[in-house]
């Protein structure tokens, strides 16, 4: 399964991340926040993308609504032109 491949990709890279940091020393605080963003951006883009840009399809994949894709597409600087 896909998912399962980009789980193991993921987990890898955080185990990397937190590795980088000097023994006993953490990430700043707001780890949520700083890393949701750098997962989210490219998920909403290929999916656009996949979706040749229709954002009804593209929010009915991800499983929001389309006025929240919209919301998320300003907050994360996706212009039009960036969505196909």
């Amino acid at each position: 399964m896909p998912t399962q491949g980009l789980e193991h990709i993921i987990r890898e890279h955080l185990r990397e991340f937190f590795a980088a940091h000097s023994s006993g020393q953490l990430p700043a605080p707001g780890l949520y926040d700083r890393m949701m963003p750098l997962m989210e951006k490219p998920l909403i883009e290929s999916t656009l993308r996949a979706c040749a840009g229709n954002q009804l399809k593209a929010a009915r994949v991800l499983g929001i609504n389309r006025n929240t894709l919209r919301k998320k597409l300003h907050t994360l600087g996706i212009a039009p032109a960036e969505e196909v």
